[in-house]
């Protein structure tokens, strides 16, 4: 339809009283008839409906849905896409902001580049500090092929940038935008996967608008709970999705591993429960893949010190070995 917008945001929040006035500032320092803003309140029971009631008088192209129980990030972002009409589609995060003229300069790369999704780079922010984080490809504003931001499996590519909100997307891509349902952290990991294996375009280009705020207390990387442990969920996702592609399998398998011994390596933070769960549930996953395909994806590094109680015997063996 001719009225529809140019771009939706669609901005999830849940209990982030304290920063979304900030992120709403920046999106009325954005905002143009063009532009359409939902916003999913995923069951917060602070004062972030009453802020997002003050910014709704400011921000004319803001509608709101209210959650009465929470569902997770992964739902919440979809429910905002099942809401949106723009021809483009992207994400934001209620505790971070975006600069002035951000969203404009967003729909204007992807417009020149005609492709279906441009990834961009983004800047970290922890207290006062503020580092520029480069999206992992050197080619900029060029149209790639999606899958080749997948391998090699030794080398950071763009799968392992998987922040869905460091980007603008085709709302065309239908089902290939929408999140895994019931994972509450991780969602992005099988997300940025199907994208880079189904789509059939995408571009980086050197743009860096939002200021992505780390160590939120209330953020869920923050929170050792149950609800962390949803990455063995999302990655056993990605592994049954390139079971039949041999050659994206190296690549799924070093990412889950490498991701699983952060994992282990900040295990104090959960419960002594969660933390057996953790461990148990590695064991399983770890004892369902191929052995050699396995071995051949352990990292070379400390890292293997803390996986090495979790592999199967015969892996342990094939490791000694070659050790």
């Amino acid at each position: 339809m001719a009225n529809d917008p140019d771009l939706t945001v669609v901005l999830p929040v849940r209990n982030v009283e304290s920063y979304l006035p900030d992120m709403l500032t920046s999106l009325e320092r954005n905002a143009a008839p063009e532009f359409e803003i939902v916003v999913v309140d995923d069951g917060s029971d602070d004062a972030t409906p009453d802020v997002v009631a003050e910014f709704a008088q400011r921000l004319p192209g803001l509608r709101t849905v209210r959650h009465d129980v929470a569902v997770g990030l992964a739902d919440a972002r979809n429910v905002g896409l099942d809401l949106a009409r723009g021809r483009y589609v992207t994400f934001l995060d209620g505790d971070d902001w975006i600069a002035p003229g951000y969203l404009h300069r967003l729909v204007t790369a992807i417009d020149d580049l005609g492709c279906d999704f441009v990834r961009v780079d983004h800047v970290q922010v922890n207290d006062r500090d503020r580092v520029l984080h480069l999206a992992p490809e050197a080619r900029r504003n060029v149209v790639l092929q999606p899958r080749t931001g997948i391998p090699p499996a030794g080398r950071r590519t763009m799968v392992d940038y998987p922040y869905a909100w460091a980007g603008v997307y085709r709302r065309e891509l239908g089902d290939l935008l929408r999140f895994p349902s019931g994972l509450h952290t991780a969602e992005d990991r099988p997300w940025i996967w199907r994208l880079h294996r189904e789509a059939a375009s995408y571009a980086v280009v050197s743009l860096a608008g939002v200021y992505y705020r780390r160590s939120v207390t209330n953020s869920l990387t923050q929170i050792g709970d149950a609800r962390q442990l949803h990455f063995l969920d999302a990655f056993a996702l990605v592994i049954a999705d390139v079971r039949e592609e041999p050659e994206l399998q190296p690549k799924a398998l070093r990412q889950f591993l490498g991701v699983l011994a952060h994992q282990l390596g900040s295990a104090r933070r959960f419960t002594r429960a969660n933390r057996s769960l953790l461990r148990s549930r590695a064991r399983d996953m770890l004892a369902e893949l191929p052995p050699d395909d396995l071995a051949a994806a352990l990292p070379r590094d400390a890292r293997i010190e803390m996986l090495h109680p979790l592999l199967p015997a015969d892996v342990r063996r094939v490791r000694a070995v070659a050790s």
